[in-house]
């Protein structure tokens, strides 16, 4: 008998013929030609597989998933502390500790039970004691005309035209408020400085009442008023500083509280808005629930706001 016969690269058998024949021997048979008899297995299983794919889903499991709120949260009051408005000045007052009264103000922030899509509140209110007196407001108008004069005379800080235009495209003039006479409409819309001036929330329009005739009206107006915007269901303002008395910071409150109802009665058609809750916080201080009551239990009594909200 021969001796084995190595392959020099893998050092295995080489094959011979009776090699080849032996291996040919042991390879398995052929699968079996299709037929209607051994295709019908695997077409109930392709079947079964699509069923379960575009099965019908549960309704029950489908009801059950968490919807989207289409109003804001409004949580329940019965388990928060409130208090009234002495109270809270008191505690707001402790945690401004060490701080100029003028730098410190209160600020009010009214929760509303509302829709999420829909009509927002929105306006500006002169506070019977306001809070920021030192505006500076910007008027376009020609500076040598009878409503520039009439603008300049009620205490508005920047008159002009194509000389503030260009001031603001620089950022170079800096100013809280801008007014726009109706004559000068036009040029404001040539000059395109909606970029700059609407982010900042100062693009005068019709919609603000910031386009008006008489602008020295709306110069004295605007001097001692403050603006106010609802936004995720809740209007914020600042109420008074922090220097103010409690009955100042009433009659701001009572003032507030007044404009904002109206404004929610003037969009009613609209969207419905009721008052939820009122809370007080300042600067630095936390945010306290007001009750509706001036003074303590055991002391002034009075609903500052005409109403508990």
């Amino acid at each position: 008998m021969a001796a084995p016969r190595y392959c020099p690269s893998c050092l295995s058998l080489a094959f011979t013929p009776s090699t080849l024949f032996r291996a040919a021997s042991r390879r398995p048979a052929p699968l079996p030609l299709p037929t209607p008899q051994n295709q019908q297995p695997f077409q109930l299983r392709a079947a079964s597989t699509n069923a379960l794919k575009y099965r019908r889903k549960d309704p029950a499991a489908a009801s059950r998933r968490k919807k989207a709120r289409s109003t804001y949260l409004a949580p329940d009051l019965k388990n928060i502390v409130q208090f009234s408005l002495v109270d809270a000045m008191r505690y707001l007052r402790a945690s401004e500790v060490g701080r100029p009264p003028t730098s410190s103000k209160y600020e009010l922030h009214v929760r509303l039970r509302t829709a999420k899509n829909g009509a927002v509140v929105r306006n500006r209110l002169r506070l019977p004691h306001p809070v920021k007196t030192d505006l500076r407001i910007c008027v376009i108008a020609p500076a040598d005309s009878p409503h520039g004069l009439a603008a300049t005379a009620a205490g508005a800080a920047i008159v002009g035209e194509e000389e503030v235009f260009q001031a603001i495209r620089d950022e170079t003039m800096k100013f809280d408020r801008c007014l726009c006479h109706t004559d000068s409409l036009p040029a404001l819309a040539k000059a395109n400085l909606g970029r700059v001036l609407g982010p900042k929330g100062l693009m005068p329009s019709v919609k603000t009442n910031t386009v008006v005739k008489d602008v020295a009206a709306a110069v004295r107006e605007m001097a001692g008023a403050s603006e106010y915007r609802e936004r995720m269901g809740v209007v914020r303002m600042a109420i008074g500083q922090l220097g103010f008395t409690a009955e100042e910071v009433r009659r701001n409150i009572r003032a507030f509280v007044e404009n904002i109802k109206r404004d929610m009665q003037g969009i009613s058609d609209q969207t419905a808005k009721e008052m939820h809750e009122v809370v007080l916080s300042s600067t630095n201080g936390p945010g306290l629930s007001l009750n509706g009551m001036f003074g303590s239990a055991d002391g002034e009594l009075g609903d500052w706001s005409a109403g508990k909200a």
